[in-house]
């Protein structure tokens, strides 16, 4: 039987489940760096939410920042000296052009970036920032990583593991409202089954400037649909590590991946 390759070490994963606050990036880097600190030496990557140095701020007041920027400097200075890659999105602003951009740093530097492609037209983010044009796949530590932003999580074609682009671990961070929890927790499910891979889901706490509620339930997915870790509804830094040796039985236990039907997914439009 052809096998779908799978990495050969574990993966040790740090999920930051915490309430931001509005518009307030330097407090908000304080925060995390605080709840971060206790992770040196400890995980692979750090996941963080979606937008966390501003919250989810659309409106023509939202603040962005230039890239490369303050933000990009402290996840590389943090990433070093936690020897772990760091991932989570910012508002950022490059020609005149506002993007809700996921940043994975690395301690040895490099740097990577998705521009979010699916905007959230229900609070205006396509109204007042751009949408990026493809995906971003990339390897870290023998994993295929494919990183999304939360509004993505809702399409399946995009978040597609196909054998030409195959991941093993997909990660979404989000600003998720407790009004939807359900999708939320039914989707990370649904996209670790139908992908044969791991899932890590990692949102926001606390309520929001715009009067949203949060209540986190960040997770990690297993490839055979079971919450590995579950966050529930606190603040704190969750860790749990994913077993290539797990991955690779499943994907031999049940190849369903061999069936799948074939496309290319082009840049998005």
């Amino acid at each position: 039987m052809i096998e779908l390759q799978s990495p050969v070490s574990d993966l040790r994963l740090a999920l930051v489940q915490s309430e931001l606050e509005w518009q307030a990036a330097e407090r908000n880097r304080e925060l995390l760096q605080l709840q971060m600190q206790k992770l040196q030496g400890k995980c692979d990557i750090i996941i963080l939410p979606e937008m966390f140095t501003s919250a989810f701020a659309t409106g023509s007041g939202a603040i962005a920042e230039s890239h490369p920027g303050t933000t990009l400097a402290w996840m590389l200075e943090m990433s070093r000296s936690l020897d772990a890659a760091i991932t989570g999105s910012i508002a950022v602003i490059v020609d005149g052009q506002k993007y809700n951009r996921l940043l994975f740093v690395t301690p040895d530097g490099g740097s990577h970036t998705y521009d979010k492609v699916h905007l959230f037209r229900m609070l205006g983010e396509d109204k007042r920032y751009s949408a990026g044009k493809s995906r971003l796949m990339l390897s870290f530590r023998g994993w295929k990583i494919f990183p999304i932003v939360c509004y993505d999580l809702r399409f399946p074609v995009f978040c597609r593991s196909t054998r030409q682009q195959a991941w093993d671990l997909m990660i979404c961070v989000a600003n998720w409202p407790a009004a939807r929890n359900t999708h939320w927790r039914t989707l990370l499910q649904a996209r670790a089954i139908e992908n044969l891979g791991f899932v890590a889901g990692v949102n926001r706490t606390g309520r929001d400037g715009n009067d949203l509620d949060y209540i986190g339930h960040s997770a990690v997915i297993s490839p055979m649909g079971e919450e590995q870790l579950q966050a529930g509804n606190e603040q704190g830094v969750f860790t749990t590590t994913v077993s290539a040796a797990a991955l690779a039985a499943w994907r031999r236990q049940f190849p369903a991946w061999m069936d799948a039907d074939e496309f290319e997914l082009l840049d998005c439009k």
